[in-house]
């Protein structure tokens, strides 16, 4: 039978009131907000900033993988054009085929796309080749079959599949953010051949190897154990409700923003632009992604697959103040990759690659470097 208009507004009341719970640091700041910035000058600046923001506009060589469901995943490649050098022509003069070059495989998080890594692709561009793809569910790839779990292991054989496609031989750096970074572990897990044959760096970017379960959000004890008891029940029922909800989402578009803003960045002075630019990419996921996405955290576990980057450049990086995967889970990483260059980036969030652009570009230039993929001293742009 179908469910009556006012349980739904119920269902969708009682979800609004659990999200309500993670809300409650941001909503002080908007409530503000509200009685100082009339709504209609405030949408008229979202606007204006996505007119305006350059953000996310950079886009390449387009290609499409198939994962092994059927999953259509969409992927972009930026190459590197290098002038001739002689020793090159003498081997393309003598037959010889040249070494295939190294490629940086960029991997997003949750909620994401691959415009989220907007500045270290700028900086990248022309000095080695990029592949940048989104996960399934997210961007311009497809959805996977109604009623299948989405899992971490299913996404390190979706990377898998686009590598097979993207950058079937040469060396690889693999970077990964959150849950791109849980999706690279995955693969290392299921692949690690492929790791030792063919994998020369690896970053990892606010991520975690496991015990999500046990982070607090920044919330006091009793506001946890609140989300984490309703929380999977409501995303169940916002999943289920994804028209209503998405309605939901628009009528209260200012303490979603206050919410990203809060769980995404930690600096107080973060261009405005970014942070709509952050904002434009999560309010684009469907709410049902979200729901479906949502349990594969709580499940991932792959601290033991770290063992497979011990012989290679690791770096791992995060900001201090990330309150969606701590810090401290970025540690614990490092801890059992004692090899790894630890790095914590002062006054930054979860989004640290759009928060502190020229931080994590730095940072990973110098993996490149130590993984042999860029020359010492290339010129990097940061900005």
């Amino acid at each position: 039978m179908a469910e009556s208009s006012g349980s739904s507004w119920r269902r969708a009341g009682f979800a609004g009131a659990a999200i309500g719970v993670l809300a409650a640091g941001a909503a002080a700041g908007v409530a503000v907000e509200r009685l100082t910035v009339g709504r209609s000058v405030r949408q008229k600046a979202r606007l204006a900033l996505d007119a305006t923001g350059p953000y996310g506009g950079l886009r390449g060589t387009p290609g499409r993988a198939l994962a092994d469901d059927g999953t259509v995943l969409h992927y972009e490649v930026d190459e590197v054009e290098r002038e001739a050098s002689s020793a090159g022509r003498r081997r393309r003069l003598f037959g010889r085929k040249e070494p295939a070059p190294v490629t940086v495989v960029f991997s997003h998080g949750y909620c994401l796309n691959q415009d989220s890594w907007h500045f270290q692709r700028a900086a990248l561009r022309g000095l080695v080749r990029t592949v940048h793809w989104d996960q399934r569910s997210h961007g311009r790839s497809g959805a996977g079959p109604d009623g299948v779990p989405v899992s971490i292991d299913r996404l390190g054989r979706d990377l898998k599949a686009v590598l097979d496609v993207a950058a079937p031989e040469g060396p690889l750096v693999l970077v990964g953010h959150s849950m791109g970074g849980m999706t690279v572990m995955a693969l290392a897990e299921q692949y690690p051949e492929l790791i030792r044959d063919r994998v020369v760096g690896v970053a990892l970017v606010g991520t975690s190897a496991g015990k999500l379960a046990e982070v607090s959000y920044g919330l006091p004890l009793a506001g946890v154990n609140a989300v984490r008891w309703v929380l999977p029940g409501v995303l169940r029922a916002l999943g289920s409700q994804a028209e209503l909800v998405e309605r939901g989402r628009r009528a209260t578009a200012d303490l979603f923003a206050g919410l990203i803003k809060k769980y995404s960045f930690a600096s107080k002075d973060v261009d405005p632009a970014v942070a709509r630019f952050a904002e434009r990419m999560i309010e684009s996921t469907p709410i049902d992604v979200v729901a479906a996405f949502y349990p594969a955290f709580a499940e991932h576990d792959k601290a033991a697959a770290l063992a497979v980057f011990s012989e290679l450049p690791v770096l791992a990086l995060a900001g201090d103040n990330d309150l969606v995967t701590p810090s401290s889970h970025t540690e614990a990483i490092a801890g059992l990759l004692p090899d790894a260059e630890l790095v914590i980036v002062p006054d930054a969030g979860h989004l640290v690659m759009l928060e502190h652009p020229e931080a994590v570009t730095d940072r990973l230039a110098d993996l490149l470097v130590r993984a042999g993929a860029v020359p010492a001293g290339e010129p990097f742009r940061t900005s």
